[in-house]
């Protein structure tokens, strides 16, 4: 169980960082310059509130980019105050045999982007009564996450905790219309459909947050490619509620992916599984196609590489009887995600980041080509993407076979 005590200050200070309140990299700078960033950062926040700003931005046709970069400056100042607050509470991750970190590195990062991402939502937008559901279910599923950032609560309950905030999402009319409403039962079929649907992206994410910059830069690049589906949709509404997930991500991502040194601060349960749950929601929210069948696909291609390393992952470990039951499966965690297969190959933790960034802006892009496409036109697109999950799959399967 992780440890939730003060902590004294000496006794957590790292050597050659700046432990609470320093700058985007962490490192030790003279106090008056750190002071005077974050004065910087915290100014420039207010800045973009003030309305003349806001007026600018939107007679320019950048309200987009508004909500992007209003969302990144408040998770750039949010995350060194709980990356501080982590650090006092002793709310640390510490090495494990399956983690790949070496040194005892502050949680709650997922808190500054929960809440950059809701300010700059309450600050800007009309709540309909879909994204209430979301945001609320999203609250709930950070609030679990907390819980288990600090407690580390068993998965079964994290589950259950999931599975209710589905529930006050469905209650808002967050529901897949997968099966036509003519079939017997649809209703209840679209339902089931939904939680399976938020549960998986959900804990896809988490999954994948075992690398620095991971979860995070997945939750940028699946939010952008939300943003531009919905574009070509004519739907601006979700478009530009897409943008501030990018931004909050994004401004997390400094503190978190440093190109060869450590993170300062992880995002912890609640930042992944709000990211996965936020996604889930975008997607159940859009018409991304007159065809239904396209429609489906467009958010499964953006979200590719998170469903399909939670699918393959499963499969393997029932297959190879690591796993018998739901509850083992629950509680089975060991290196045998995506990063961990690329790693095993060979590849730096920056590298292997980087390469799975790069395959899901590929699936992303061919998530684009079908707005327009014909059922054949459609087939080949789907024939690319299987290619490159194909590939991948060969690729762990040797990461594999080196017993690593």
């Amino acid at each position: 169980m992780r440890q939730w005590v003060p902590i004294p200050r000496r006794a957590t200070a790292v050597p050659g960082r700046v432990r609470a309140w320093g700058g985007v990299g962490g490192h030790v700078g003279a106090p008056h310059l750190v002071i005077a960033a974050t004065l910087a950062r915290v100014a420039f926040v207010i800045a973009l509130t003030l309305p003349p700003v806001r007026r600018a931005f939107s007679a320019s046709g950048l309200g987009w980019v508004y909500l992007v970069v209003l969302a990144f400056a408040l998770a750039l100042v949010g995350v060194p105050l709980v990356r501080a607050l982590a650090h006092w509470w002793g709310v640390l991750d510490r090495p494990a045999a399956r983690k790949v970190h070496m040194t005892a590195t502050p949680l709650l990062g997922g808190a500054a982007v929960y809440g950059a991402f809701a300010a700059t939502v309450l600050f800007n937008f009309t709540f309909s009564l879909q994204l209430k559901g979301v945001a609320v279910g999203a609250t709930i599923v950070v609030a679990v996450g907390l819980l288990d950032d600090v407690f580390d609560v068993p998965a079964r309950w994290k589950l259950a905790g999931q599975a209710v905030a589905v529930a006050v999402a469905v209650a808002y009319g967050v529901v897949l219309d997968t099966v036509p409403t003519a079939w017997p039962g649809s209703g209840v079929i679209n339902v089931a459909l939904t939680l399976v649907w938020f549960l998986a992206v959900t804990n896809a994410l988490q999954f994948l947050d075992g690398m620095d910059g991971l979860a995070a830069g997945l939750g940028a690049i699946a939010a952008l490619f939300f943003s531009l589906a919905a574009l070509q949709t004519s739907q601006p509404y979700l478009m530009f509620l897409a943008a501030p997930l990018v931004g909050a991500c994004l401004g997390f991502l400094p503190y978190n992916f440093r190109f060869g040194r450590p993170a300062t601060i992880f995002l912890g349960d609640a930042g992944a599984s709000f990211i996965g749950f936020t996604l889930a929601g975008l997607a159940v929210m859009g018409e991304w196609a007159e065809n239904d069948f396209i429609g489906l696909l467009t958010p499964v291609l953006i979200l590719a590489v998170p469903l399909f390393d939670i699918a393959f992952v499963g499969t393997v470990r029932v297959v190879t009887g690591k796993v018998h039951s739901v509850g083992e499966w629950l509680a089975y965690t060991a290196r045998d995600h995506i990063h961990h297969r690329f790693e095993a190959l060979g590849l730096t933790r920056t590298e292997t980041v980087l390469l799975i960034f790069f395959i899901a802006a590929t699936l992303g892009i061919s998530a684009m080509l079908l707005k327009e496409a014909t059922k054949h036109e459609a087939a080949l697109v789907l024939i690319q993407a299987g290619c490159v999950l194909a590939i991948i799959a060969v690729l762990e399967g040797v990461a594999r076979g080196r017993g690593r």
